[in-house]
């Protein structure tokens, strides 16, 4: 199959949709599948075999740390000469649209997957009334497509609260031989913790953002004495992290990835996710594969990836000190932990990347399938009706 895909997101950036893209490429070319990426420049191909159209881009204002791409016109020329079979648009927002728009003109069946909260974040970054507006362009976005994919059961059911059609589940996976157990190391645990090797050590990975709550950890590590966090990971809300966390046991390790970042995930004591706009939660199925329980907050996609009481504990982010007890509950029992491990271990190893990515194609087969019926009715309704 050839496969176009447009994405606003792609490597070398470093975040959950292109460690999902980089992953999926990968993996739909070692199936056999052509793929053509179409994204805004700087890119860098993730493995042989990608086909890479770059085009123009600017910063999104919304999120600074997203660049849009420019509509042009060598998108069009580019799919005509690839002929895919079906166009995917990775969270459609400018170039993402215009190749929707660009294949329903040359009669390509097209998939969109929503994967961020992109008008909830207006808001938190002072453009409130731009809210709704997003959320009317991203539906025009989607309707282009023949099949709506995301990530979790709960961003599904939002969705078709707010009119989406077709929605189906694109949820993603993980390396569970990259994220081991064994790959605990003294050294990146010494690291972490600042030299207290023998101290307890929570961990969090992810963008430090507004959106990702990460102030709320403050009164749980004052509830906690000894107990060292750390940060894996960087953004904008850093230099205001690095204030609220001053006088506490904290590490800002920066960003982190490869065997660098499995060995801070299997060398911590508990994962904790206080956000709650995560459309899936990728790091914590991540931290799961490691070994690592899990202390999450009880929103969005992550009530999918955490399983309570079995690979770790949902917590209510509305109460302040809603890990605490979790966390403290963790690090009190090493049977509990153990446990915690074991189960969080095997659902982990459930949920390769390639058995994901065949789920994907199965809903790219589906969407060529609808295109063709829809062609059909089409062309028997102007047969009867001349």
């Amino acid at each position: 199959m050839r496969i176009a895909i447009a994405t606003e997101v792609h490597a070398p950036k470093i975040d959950g949709i292109s460690n999902r893209l980089t992953h999926t490429i990968r993996e739909l070319i070692s199936l056999g599948h052509e793929v053509l990426t179409i994204t805004p420049a700087p890119a860098e191909r993730v493995c042989d075999g990608e086909r890479l159209l770059q085009v123009p881009g600017a910063r999104f204002p919304l999120y600074p740390d997203v660049v849009v791409g420019a509509p042009d016109p060598r998108i069009v020329l580019e799919l005509v000469r690839f002929r895919p079979h079906v166009l995917h648009a990775v969270g459609p927002v400018a170039v993402g649209t215009y190749a929707l728009l660009a294949a329903r003109a040359l009669a390509i069946p097209a998939v969109a997957s929503y994967h961020t909260d992109l008008p909830g974040y207006a808001p938190r970054y002072g453009y409130p009334e731009l809210e709704a507006p997003a959320w009317k362009l991203l539906q025009r976005a989607h309707a282009l497509a023949e099949l709506n994919l995301c990530p979790s059961k709960s961003t599904r059911d939002a969705l078709v609260a707010r009119g989406f059609e077709i929605t189906g589940l694109w949820r993603g996976g993980v390396d569970p031989e990259l994220f081991h157990p064994r790959k605990r190391s003294l050294a990146m645990r010494e690291r972490l913790a600042g030299g207290r090797v023998d101290r307890p050590l929570l961990l969090t990975v992810g963008r430090l953002a507004a959106e990702k709550n990460l102030h709320s950890l403050a009164p749980v590590l004052a509830e906690l004495p000894g107990v060292r966090l750390a940060f894996v990971g960087d953004g904008p809300e850093r230099a205001r992290l690095e204030r609220t966390y001053r006088k506490r046991p904290v590490t800002f390790a920066g960003f982190l990835s490869g065997e660098e970042l499995a060995a801070a995930y299997a060398s911590a004591d508990v994962f904790v996710m206080p956000s709650t706009t995560e459309t899936l939660g990728f790091v914590a199925l991540e931290a799961l594969a490691s070994g690592l329980p899990v202390v999450a907050a009880d929103a969005g996609g992550l009530r999918e990836v955490v399983e309570h009481e079995e690979t770790g504990f949902l917590y209510d982010p509305a109460e302040s000190k809603g890990a605490l007890e979790p966390v403290r509950r963790i690090l009190g029992s090493r049977t509990l932990a153990a446990d915690l491990a074991r189960s969080g271990r095997a659902a982990a190893e459930r949920c390769s990347w390639r058995s994901e990515t065949r789920a994907l194609v199965a809903s790219y087969e589906f969407a060529i399938e609808r295109a063709e019926r829809r062609s059909l009715r089409v062309k028997l309704r102007s047969f009867f009706a001349a």
